[in-house]
Order: C-alpha cells, then structure tokens, then sequence
C-alpha cells in the first residue's frame, strides 16, 4: 500500500470522538421498525410463503438494504427513514383485517421449509425464539455493513470507533457482538445445568473450551500476519500492536468457564459481571493503571505493545456474562405454559433494559448530582461502557420480543411440530441465515472488507460509486449465508 495513502487512511479512523447516544439510537431503531414491517406482511398477508424471488428481495431490502442506508445515506435523518419503513405497516394494519386465529396465518403443512422439518427432527429440548434469531442476526449484519462502509466517506466519521472518550455506532457495535454471544452461550449453559450428574469438572471444562476456541485464536493470528505483511492500515490504539478482536473472542470462552464455577457461590451472572465492571473501574481510578493504558509510551515488552486488548477484555468479559445471564432467562421455560414464558420473557427484558439503564445514567452522568460522571471508553471498556452496552442490547431485545409476541402469539396448546412451524413462519429467511452461519460470513465480511481496500483508493470513491460497491457487497454476504443455509451448513460463532 502507497506509504501516503496509508497514512491518510490511519488518519480517516482516528482521533474521533463519536456521537449522541440518541443518534445512534434512532440509527439501531431501523432494524426493529424493518422487522415490525416484515413481520406485518408476513402475519397479515403470508407475503413470505412461499418463499419467492420477490420475496428474497423484499427480505433484503428491508432486513439488509435499509440498515445499509441507515448508516450511509440517511445517517443525517435515521427518523425520516423509520417513518417511512414504518408508514407502510401501519397502512397495512389499518386496512387489512386481522386473521381470526394463528392457524389463518400459517402455511399449510406442504409449504413448511426444510428448515422447519429439520428443526422438528432435532432432539432440542430448549425453544427456538425467532426475536433471539432476528437479534443476533440484525447485529450480525449491522458489524459487517460497518466495518467496511467506515472506509468510506459516505459512512460518518461519528459513526466511527472513538479514539478514547465518547460513544459511536461502531463502539457499540463491537460490545454488541459480545453480548450476543453471552446471550447465545446460555443454551449449553442450561443444557449442562439440566444434566448435573455429567458435569464435568472445571479443568476438563477449561480444557475443552480452549480447544473450541483455538480456530478463533488462528485467525487472529493470520489477520495479524497478514496485516503486517500487506501492510494494510491499521489503528494501533485501538487493540494494541499484535491484539486484535479475534484474540477478544476467542479467550472469552475459557475465561467464562471459570465464571461457571463461582456462579455456584453466587448464581447471578448479572452480579459476576457488575463485579467485574466494578473492580476494574476502581481499578482504573485508584491505580495508575488507566494512564498506563492510554498515554504511557508503548515498552518492549508485548503487555505495553498490547495493552488496550488486555485490560479491555475484562470489561468485554464483563458484558458476555451480561449477555448469559439475559440469555438464561430468557431460554429456559417450562413447556406446559409458552405463551407465559413469552410474557415472562418480555417482562424479564424490559425491567433488565430499565435497570441497565439507571445504572448507566448513574455511572456516566451527574444524574442530579448523584452520579458517578464517568464517560464511556471503549478503548478502556470501561464500566460505563459496559453498562452501556447492556442496557442498549436488552432495549434492543425487547423490542424485538414485543414484535414476535404482537404479530406471532404463541397458542395455548402448543405442539412440537406446531412451534417449528410457527418459528419458521415468524423468522426472515435472511436473518436465519445469518444467525445459522454467523461465523462464516463474518469471516467472508473481513476477507472481502480487505479485498476492496486492497483494490480500490476507497478514499477517493465518490457517493454513487461507494453505494453500488455497499450494495454489492452485502447482496454477497446475503447470497453466501442463504446458499450456506440452503445447503444446510451452520457455522455459528
């Protein structure tokens, strides 16, 4: 890469310092209102099913396409573009009657998708959630629109990571990841609590974990060497010299199995995480532990190179097991009462969502002179950071949980082949997709991401040309994550 242009593309992405909360609330809220419409057509007009080309496009569109927009085009006006997702479902509930019961809306057996069948065939003990899908893969496809559409100019330079103080779109992003899969890891958490007479012991546990995460440590390794080695622009204080987040990820997993062991002494994983956040923004106030970590001068040694990626796991560690325990939650159930585990649920999120929420303001603000006043880092992923990112995924979830419940109610009787049935009808194809193949198209997004700043001065692009390349790329990771589903491959994170 020319020595100039690599400069100026490292000077693009740093030295930010983000944006408003609101903002970036009003940019998230595109997905849930995306979701509202589709699950409007579906449940009203079974526009889904059969699944047609028009159908695929549609689902685009509206799941991909519009967060695409919502961070490029309409970043100045993210509340023009919700009304005008939204207009066209409310439209449709004023004017088009209400089936009479469920079963109105459903496919007939014969349209029921291979996926539906197979999930039928499983011996899975837990429930499929479609708001848990939909969740995971909105955040799945809002991280692999961003992390190439920051390279360009039409991606606002507020929606970009912060240097060291401030909140962004993009720094939300990167917790959100965390906590999803927090959420998602609760299923063998549940599993393994279900079956206490096969518990392993904490060492075969530690051991198996870290095999599990051994593919994740590879590729941080070969995205480091090959950053290095193509010298590819880089943002140094972001992770450190040799961190990067493939490294984050790959040692939650070990880590948490330890956390397993003490949610013995104290079952809430929700208080382990507090405990984490708090020890170490005591530490980071009461040491000098955070001018370490921001302005030292980077040693010899590999703590100092890769500082910022090592003390700012704790805070990433913090958030997953926020992430587990919502997800513990909100999985477990009993099977003879679902439609109250689904109210159980929604009530769960929503005083989760308030409650992340207080602490938040109190942690970050004056909160009328009762706060603590501390701004956010991710750098740091500090405590209000993490408190952050708690409160927003729970909002964000229970949003989510509020549209299944309204368009797609639960029966009172419901059957094992009744509830495959219904989560296939209620779950965007597409957001199936990328939920079953999460792993995959996040590392098809990275290998692609690389490509086009390898190939064209993304700098330079005007408007129109960046869109058409956004556009492309994402109809690309759309196509491999419905073909990977298609073909019944699943590689999750």
């Amino acid at each position: 890469m020319d020595p100039n242009y690599k400069a100026r593309k490292e000077a693009f992405v740093s030295d930010l310092s983000g944006g408003s909360i609101l903002e970036i609330n009003a940019v998230t809220l595109v997905a849930p209102v995306a979701v509202l419409l589709w699950s409007v057509l579906q449940s009203r007009l079974s526009f889904f099913t059969p699944y047609s080309a028009a159908a695929l496009v549609v689902d685009f569109l509206l799941n991909v396409t519009a967060i695409l927009f919502a961070t490029t085009l309409y970043s100045s006006a993210p509340l023009l573009l919700n009304l005008l997702i939204a207009s066209p479902a409310f439209l449709l509930l004023l004017n088009t009657p209400r089936p009479r019961t469920q079963q109105k809306a459903k496919p007939p057996q014969k349209e029921a998708s291979n996926k539906s069948q197979n999930a039928t065939n499983q011996p899975e003990s837990l429930p499929i959630h479609p708001f848990l899908t939909i969740y995971r893969a909105a955040m799945m496809i809002i991280t692999c629109v961003a992390i190439l559409a920051v390279d360009f100019r039409v991606f606002p330079r507020r929606f970009a990571k912060a240097e060291n103080w401030g909140t962004s779109l993009m720094d939300l992003g990167v917790g959100s990841f965390v906590f999803s899969g927090g959420v998602v890891s609760a299923r063998s958490l549940l599993k393994s609590r279900s079956n206490q007479a096969k518990r392993t012991p904490l060492v075969q546990r530690f051991m198996a974990s870290t095999r599990h995460s051994i593919p994740l440590l590879v590729l941080g390794l070969i995205r480091l060497y090959s950053v290095k080695g193509l010298d590819y622009a880089e943002h140094v204080s972001e992770y450190g010299v040799h961190w990067n987040f493939f490294f984050t990820i790959g040692l939650l997993a070990p880590f948490v199995e330890i956390f397993d062991t003490l949610a013995a002494f104290i079952p809430s994983y929700e208080v382990l995480a507090l405990g984490i956040a708090v020890l170490y923004q005591v530490a980071l106030e009461s040491t000098d532990l955070k001018w370490y970590i921001m302005v030292s001068d980077r040693g010899p040694d590999l703590l100092s190179k890769n500082r910022e990626g090592v003390f700012s796991f704790l805070g990433y560690l913090a958030v997953f097991l926020a992430g587990r325990a919502i997800g513990a939650r909100i999985m477990s159930r009993d099977p003879k009462k679902t439609p109250q585990a689904r109210k159980s649920a929604l009530t769960s999120l929503g005083v989760q969502a308030l409650a992340w929420t207080v602490l938040f303001a109190l942690n970050s603000t004056y909160a009328g002179g009762y706060g603590a006043n501390i701004p956010v880092s991710r750098r740091l992923a500090n405590m209000p950071y993490v408190l952050w990112v708690c409160a927003f995924n729970n909002a964000q979830l229970f949003l989510f949980c509020l549209i299944e419940t309204v368009f797609f109610p639960v029966p009172r009787t419901p059957s094992k082949e009744g509830e495959a049935e219904r989560t296939s009808f209620a779950t965007s194809q597409i957001l199936t997709a990328f939920n079953k193949n999460g792993l995959a198209i996040f590392l098809l997004a990275n290998l692609l991401t690389g490509a086009v700043n390898l190939s064209i001065p993304t700098l330079d692009v005007s408007t129109v040309q960046a869109m058409v390349v956004l556009v492309g790329y994402a109809a690309v990771l759309t196509g491999v994550a419905v073909g990977l589903d298609k073909a019944n491959i699943k590689l999750t994170i």
